[in-house]
């Protein structure tokens, strides 16, 4: 492992995507500097494939625990939300237009870690960062797509008062319902569309994941599960609200949302189910809230997450308790099970790369995924490009402000792609 000092600057991130992005498969995944107890680095650059693993929803959590045993090395992936299939009696029949994989991990040629000011070359040799000092940055132009709704407003609210009927029901009490954009025949440049989107709306779960020729843009603010030495660490976010320019006003929103029962009564449903989820894993006794509706600020809104851990108990591998808490419970509903039932009766798409997860593994088992919120897919080779927004419906969700939010939550990538800043 070699470790330099430079000038780790916007313009060495920019280089260093640009540089990433020649190669046929990357990961990019950037804190953008916020303060985090539980990063490890700052940013992470994964390059070209030394080995890699796709694999299809059936077995897919145990090839990836033998890719992992065989390779015992820095592995990044993504884990698509359609591996509910394997872990529960479900099904994914929606169109899917991006044809990502179910899985899929790569072990890199080059892996350049990055804290503060210091670089380390985790994989590769230095010249890689002889390589990124080199790399001409060409103008970011901006993209122009006028991005179409898979729902209609009114659609949509018929759909939320559907989902309210099954709650009533008695089906389940919580569910997040997500409407789809999308363009076809979009050319884009990911990575120029990429660093408009992480300047816009930058996040720390960001990340710019490369498989051949299909892209993860993701402004991911939320954290699905990570691992540090022993510990397990999940932080859903349920809860949301609009920024304002007017600082005071903006304190009182924050105080708004923090004391707000709705948001607080949508977030403890998900803090138990994660709760649950770590248990099948966890040391008994072990699991505790760490903070519960915390509010943290990004660029377009205030978001309420809680902090879940727990010590892994180590009878279970870690890859078993990834695949515990898979999906995640903030992007299903409670019950889990029927709440991923009515997703997929109810939403008109597959969800695929969505609401999946991108990360790392590291060669000690040490490991960090997202949740794919907030993130444009793209498949270069049908030119389809597409998001997903969504809500947590609750019996006490008004539809028409379910629909306000969802629209909030689209702000930072509709604004990417028509050029605005």
């Amino acid at each position: 492992m070699e470790s330099t000092l430079v000038n780790t600057d916007q313009f060495f991130k920019q280089k260093a995507l640009t540089w990433a992005n020649t190669f046929e498969v990357c990961a990019v995944l950037d804190g953008n500097g916020y303060p985090d107890a539980y990063h490890q680095y700052d940013l992470l650059i994964a390059a070209g494939t030394s080995t890699a693993l796709t694999a299809s929803s059936g077995q897919a959590f145990q090839e990836l625990k033998d890719f992992y045993e065989t390779q015992h090395n820095w592995m990044f992936g993504l884990l698509s939300y359609d591996l509910k299939n394997e872990l529960e009696a479900l099904e994914s029949r929606n169109p899917d237009h991006l044809g990502f994989p179910d899985l899929y991990f790569f072990v890199p040629q080059h892996l350049i870690a990055v804290t503060g000011n210091e670089v380390k070359v985790l994989r590769g040799g230095k010249e890689a960062l002889q390589q990124i000092e080199d790399t001409k940055l060409s103008e970011v132009l901006p993209a122009e797509i006028n991005m179409e709704s898979s729902l209609s407003k009114n659609n949509y609210l018929q759909q939320v008062k559907l989902l309210q009927q099954h709650i009533s029901q008695g089906d389940c009490y919580e569910i997040t319902f997500c409407q789809d954009f999308f363009a076809r025949n979009a050319k884009i440049d990911p990575l120029a569309v990429f660093k408009t989107l992480n300047q816009l709306s930058s996040s720390p779960f960001a990340g710019y994941f490369k498989i051949n020729d299909r892209y993860i843009l993701s402004a991911s603010p939320e954290r699905f599960l990570c691992k540090r030495g022993n510990q397990l660490i999940s932080q859903p976010i349920k809860g949301t609200a609009k920024r304002s320019a007017d600082p005071s006003e903006d304190e009182q929103i924050k105080k708004a949302l923090k004391e707000n029962k709705k948001e607080q009564a949508e977030n403890v449903m998900i803090v138990d189910l994660v709760r649950n989820d770590l248990t099948k894993s966890a040391v008994p006794g072990t699991v505790k809230v760490a903070e519960l509706f915390g509010i943290y600020s990004f660029p377009q809104v205030h978001q309420m997450i809680s902090t879940i851990t727990c010590e892994l108990n180590p009878e279970v591998h870690f890859i078993d308790a990834i695949k515990n808490s898979f999906p995640m419970g903030s992007m299903t509903g409670a019950p889990k099970i029927r709440a991923m039932h009515l997703i997929e009766e109810l939403e008109n798409s597959k969800r695929g790369a969505f609401s999946g997860a991108i990360g790392y593994i590291s060669p000690d088992g040490n490991f960090d995924f997202n949740v794919i919120i907030r993130s444009l897919l793209y498949n270069a080779a049908n030119e389809y490009l597409s998001f997903k927004v969504g809500s947590a419906i609750t019996h006490q969700s008004n539809a028409e402000s379910e629909y306000e939010e969802c629209l909030l939550k689209a702000t930072a990538m509709l604004h990417t792609l028509k050029g605005l800043n």
